[in-house]
């Protein structure tokens, strides 16, 4: 294909709610509450938005900056940037690797939440107990057929939104369903506080209690955790290192500077992941949950909530359908930088490109599906087939992709800081500061290795 004709955004807004939707999904609306209850409330928040403003956005700048740059997706701009001899485009094959693992279980689990969506509004909850709903997921997991059936419908959805192009397909649909996302978000927290009892979960969740931070209620020392859990979701929340903002950035003109457009993502980012807990310690307060479930917060203990409300069946299912909207916002943004990839590294048409990744998106999602059933006994390092997949990308791919785009931006070996610099700060808005090239280049990596060690210290050693 003719790069000449390349799409670009028709407007600002559909860049910033487009790359956002990317980086917003279950880490927000589930994982961001569950550890915030595990780690302090209101305490471990502050120091999450710390992190996410020393880690994650700098890291985020250079990756738009070397999409920007390059006019290319992953599969070749660290071609177009690299100077002659050197191979950091090697990397491009891993990063579109680490955005099909992602999809491979990602795909699997929006497949839930569009079930839950249309069992709770079929009334598929109505009248069950707590051990009824806890079965009802449990009975899910157990059918591979509605497992795969729903993934498919993920699947299917995503690509045909894609194959209508940037602006008339990605764009367009994400736009609205983002602005819907929100909506619905302020609704459903505005439900949430209302709700009789509600006071306690929202202290917790807006009064820092640094000694929560410290200690937990055993009186356990759980500072060192909640340190690596903040830069943990600060890191891994922006989807960074797989080329999935990067494609975005290619997207778009020079007129703005990317710091302040990766602020604005990062605050909307941060928007959802905030109003989510406003949705859930709320609710969890007023109904006696536990905040520390774990996964099932959203697929036992929030359908038992939904069943003891005035409307529950409407509130769930709108509940259900955010979460889907947020996780369909993930997988179309995903799905468009693998689509570009192909289209860039083999010369395919945007349908052939479409038709080609439904295909292998299909297939290699099929052992996630399995891997719950049929499949179970299957393990690989004492995990079974979701957890190795999500292990492969969230604790190597991602990071070390991370690191190498830190170490491209500021290396002389690679882009370099000043062709970074220039790129980053061409157009109007904010800054990228030239006084923090120290941190960058050498702190900035080495918190980046401390994540990923501690990533396989917890998984290997601390059990």
């Amino acid at each position: 294909m003719s790069m000449e004709k390349r799409e670009t955004f028709s407007s600002r807004l559909g860049f910033v709610l487009i790359s956002a939707g990317c980086a917003i999904g279950l880490g927000n609306v589930w994982r961001f509450p569950y550890i915030t209850g595990k780690y302090g409330g209101a305490a471990f928040v502050l120091l999450y938005l710390l992190f996410l403003i020393i880690l994650g956005l700098p890291v985020m700048v250079m990756e738009l900056a070397v999409g920007r740059g390059s006019q290319r997706s992953i599969a070749l701009s660290f071609q177009r940037l690299e100077p002659k001899g050197t191979k950091w485009h090697w990397y491009s094959y891993f990063g579109f690797a680490g955005n099909y693992l992602l999809m491979m279980f990602y795909t699997v689990i929006a497949g839930w939440l569009l079930y839950y969506f249309v069992e709770m509004l079929r009334g598929g909850f109505t009248g069950l107990d707590a051990e009824g709903v806890a079965g009802k997921f449990g009975d899910l997991l157990s059918r591979p057929g509605t497992m795969a059936l729903y993934m498919v419908i993920v699947v299917c959805i995503g690509m045909y939104v894609c194959n209508r192009g940037l602006r008339n397909g990605v764009e367009r649909v994400n736009k609205l369903m983002m602005l819907c996302l929100l909506a619905l978000m302020v609704v459903l927290a505005v439900n949430s506080v209302l709700l009789p009892g509600a006071g306690e979960g929202l202290r917790f969740y807006l009064q820092p209690n640094f000694h929560n931070l410290v200690y937990d209620v055993d009186g356990n020392w759980i500072l060192g955790e909640a340190v690596f859990a903040a830069m943990g979701q600060a890191f891994f929340t922006l989807s960074l290192g797989i080329g999935a903002i990067a494609i975005f950035g290619s997207y778009i003109g020079k007129e703005h500077r990317l710091a302040g457009e990766a602020l604005r993502i990062g605050v909307l980012d941060t928007c959802v992941a905030f109003v989510a807990g406003l949705i859930i310690f709320p609710a969890c307060s007023a109904f006696g949950v536990s905040t520390g479930e774990g996964p099932a917060l959203v697929f036992v203990t929030l359908p038992n909530i939904f069943n003891a409300m005035p409307l529950g069946r409407l509130w769930g299912a709108a509940f259900f359908l955010f979460l889907s909207c947020a996780a369909l916002s993930t997988v179309i943004a995903v799905f468009e930088n693998i689509i570009a990839f192909t289209m860039e590294r083999w010369s395919r048409t945007r349908p052939e490109a479409v038709f080609l990744n439904l295909i292998g998106v299909l297939v290699l999602s099929m052992p996630c599906v399995l891997g719950s059933n049929l499949w179970a006994g299957i393990t690989i390092l004492g995990m079974d087939i979701s957890g190795i997949e999500d292990f492969l990308v969230s604790q190597n791919i991602l990071p070390l992709g991370s690191l190498l785009y830190v170490l491209f931006c500021t290396s002389k070996r690679g882009w370099g800081w000043d062709n970074f610099l220039a790129e980053a700060n061409e157009g109007v808005g904010l800054t990228f500061p030239q006084g923090i090239r120290f941190y960058v280049r050498y702190i900035l990596p080495v918190i980046v290795l401390f994540i990923f060690v501690m990533g396989y210290w917890n998984q290997f050693v601390a059990k």
